[in-house]
C-alpha cells in the first residue's frame, strides 16, 4: 500500500501556541478522555484549550511524551518535575 500523505492546514493564531500553566484529565466515558489546559494567574485562571481524545490515542500520546522527555534529557539534562501548589484550587466555572 502507497504511503498516504496528509496536508495540515492551522490558522496563524493556532500556529503562535498558547501557554498553560495547569493541567487537568477528566475521564466521563469509556470513550474518551478530556485534557484541560489553564492559564491560572490567581485570584483568576482561564482555559486556554481543551483537548478529547481516545483512551488509544492517549496512550501513544502518553508514549510520544515518554521519548521526548528521554531525548531532551540525554540532549540537555535531567528535568525537575515542578512542585504541585501547596493547597489544592477550587473550580467555579464561568461560561461566557
Amino acid at each position: 500500500m502507497p504511503e498516504q500523505q496528509i496536508k495540515i492546514r492551522a490558522k496563524d493564531e493556532d500556529v503562535k501556541g498558547k501557554y498553560s500553566n495547569m493541567m487537568q484529565v477528566m475521564h466521563n466515558t469509556k470513550e474518551e478522555f478530556i485534557l484541560d489546559f489553564y492559564f491560572v494567574s490567581p485570584p483568576e485562571g482561564m482555559l486556554s484549550s481543551r483537548i478529547i481524545v481516545s483512551p488509544g490515542h492517549l496512550k501513544r500520546m502518553k508514549k510520544a511524551i515518554e521519548e521526548n522527555i528521554t531525548k531532551y534529557e540525554e540532549k540537555f539534562g535531567k528535568i525537575e518535575e515542578a512542585m504541585a501548589p501547596e493547597s489544592s484550587l477550587g473550580f467555579q466555572v464561568e461560561n461566557k
